[in-house]
């Protein structure tokens, strides 16, 4: 389908909105917010003013297919032909990872990519959605350019649009709008390639396709699902069947696409009960709405994300990417220190950056890590620039078919050596955001007086709230989560999390490090019962939010 004619255009007038500022992942709210009239085009056109070098340059489209995936895309495509944008890849239907998207971006040294995804936030006419921009690395866009759009979002008086039909977003093939192409590709090939250069396929075909090797992978109706059915089922010989929920679904079949203890109940019940089914698979694992997060299960047994990432650290060498050695680990400042210790053991450095994959795109970039992670089930290497759910599940399948054991004994050998963080993230969502801030304010006016106090024979060593120096480009960070430290080495972290879209989310991370294999069987919550119930006193949780409870225990 050809638009060989050029199209004249007229700027269309609009008037600014106040609350386009994006979060640590883009810009998330519901879809009432973005079907407002003229809400995604101000939003978009405010990405385009801000890049200067927009006029023939390529994007890189695509986006986790919930609902008004599709509508929006067609808006953005009459946008980049409006704004002398010179070549769009899309994928098919619309659709893309958003790992597969970064991948793209820098395969074909794009200037950038437009990313229709709001993660693991439920979808559907009621649900959310989100928008972000990455840059040409292919990571999500620095926080100096996501304040420039919204600085422009505030101040934005036209947009500019072709008034054309849309194309067929199915259909792969090559289309051009004026001076702008558009090429339709397979959302999954590029991705699978990538995979398969990283890991040693033929050695996880042998495992998934043994009779004494079972797995399960939970797509959760969400983006990954596909691209699970073409490599773990089609490339690596899984049985049909292995990916459950494997449809990418508007609404993600009514469920919460976020890969935990909670949301990704089916997965547990059958990782957990084996009365019913006979047996529970070997190996579980889950992704979430855009496919860039991951849970790691075992037979009855669950994987932290900050155990994930230790483990995938100190069995890098086996997998083919990595034989060569780590360059060093990052992790988010809220991530358990478990990798701290592995890195300590390979003589490498470890980063602690804010929570946001944009905090890693430096350090990937100036050749200072080779493997990041946050406690958020997310994990990733330096072959892209965000976090990726796959990839993590096959760092797990490479790692199980080179040791032959199971991911419990290799998890408690882990400890064995290293020593366990016990760790957990208590969530309360749906703060009223006024309590929220009075709580976090009242920590931060107390931090100085907690100093040298003793809690359950702990005494406090350190409280602030931290704030990163990048070692690339000299950036600071400040106000990135309040820290209480203790002489033993606990952790207390108190954050408020800008990935929802209705009031605010109170994070609660605690951490106790225990060297003693003896005490490596202890139940999570009960080791840690001591420092929750110090959280509540430090903080009055229950005082200032009403809530006697987390609504999610991860």
């Amino acid at each position: 389908m050809y638009y060989s004619k050029p199209i004249k255009l007229q700027p269309v007038k609009t008037q600014p909105f106040t609350d386009q500022k994006p979060g640590t992942s883009g810009l998330r709210k519901t879809v009432n917010t973005f079907k407002q009239t003229d809400y995604l085009q101000n939003f978009v056109q405010s990405i385009f003013n801000c890049l200067p070098d927009l006029a023939g340059s390529t994007l890189i489209v695509g986006g986790d297919g919930r609902y008004y995936n599709r509508e929006a895309i067609q808006i953005i495509l009459r946008m980049a032909a409006a704004n002398s944008v010179g070549k769009v890849i899309l994928g098919q239907g619309g659709i893309f990872s958003t790992p597969a998207a970064s991948h793209m971006i820098r395969k074909h040294k794009a200037l950038g990519g437009i990313i229709l995804s709001a993660s693991h936030n439920p979808g559907g006419m009621d649900g959310d959605f989100g928008i972000k921009y990455n840059i040409s690395n292919g990571g999500p866009a620095p926080e100096e350019f996501t304040e420039a759009v919204f600085e422009a979002s505030k101040k934005i008086t036209e947009y500019h649009i072709a008034g054309i039909k849309g194309i067929p977003l199915d259909i792969i093939g090559e289309y051009t709008i004026d001076r702008l192409q558009i090429e339709i590709v397979d959302s999954v090939a590029d991705y699978a390639e990538l995979m398969e250069s990283l890991f040693d396929f033929p050695k996880i075909k042998q495992l998934l396709t043994s009779d004494k090797f079972t797995m399960c992978f939970d797509g959760m109706y969400a983006v990954c699902g596909p691209y699970a059915k073409k490599i773990l089922e089609g490339q690596l010989g899984a049985k049909e069947g292995t990916v459950i929920r494997g449809e990418s679904l508007p609404n993600f079949g009514g469920c919460h696409p976020d890969p935990n203890l909670v949301h990704a109940k089916q997965l547990v019940d059958l990782m957990y009960d084996a009365e019913e089914t006979g047996s529970s698979p070997n190996f579980g694992a889950a992704s979430d709405g855009d496919g860039d997060r991951n849970m790691i299960m075992g037979d009855y047994f669950f994987v932290t994300p900050s155990d994930s990432l230790a483990v995938i650290a100190a069995n890098a060498h086996l997998i083919p990417a990595y034989k060569g050695g780590l360059k060093g680990i990052g992790r988010s400042m809220p991530t358990s220190q478990a990798p701290d210790r592995v890195a300590e053991k390979l003589e490498i450095p470890c980063y602690e950056t804010p929570t946001g994959w944009k905090f890693f795109g430096n350090l990937l970039d100036d050749g200072r890590i080779t493997l990041c992670g946050e406690e958020s089930f997310g994990t990733g290497s330096d072959h892209v620039r965000e976090k990726d759910g796959l990839w993590a599940v096959l760092c797990w399948l490479n790692i199980l078919a080179e040791r032959g054991q199971s991911v419990e004994d290799i998890v408690r050998q882990h400890w064995a050596e290293f020593g366990r963080n016990y760790y957990t993230r208590h969530d309360y969502e749906n703060i009223p955001s006024e309590a929220a801030d009075k709580l976090i304010l009242n920590l931060q006016n107390n931090m100085d007086s907690l100093v040298e106090r003793e809690f359950n024979n702990r005494k406090v060593i350190t409280a602030d709230n931290f704030t990163y120096h990048d070692p690339v480009d000299g950036s600071v960070s400040k106000n990135q989560g309040i820290r209480i430290l203790f002489d033993d080495g606990s952790r207390i972290i108190f954050r408020l999390s800008g990935t929802g879209t209705g009031g605010a989310t109170l994070r609660l991370y605690i951490e106790r490090y225990v060297k003693d294999i003896k005490e490596h069987d202890l139940d999570t919550q009960e080791a840690l019962y001591d420092l929750i119930e110090t959280a509540e006193l430090i903080a009055n949780i229950i005082g200032f939010t009403g809530r006697d409870e987390p609504t999610v225990i991860t």
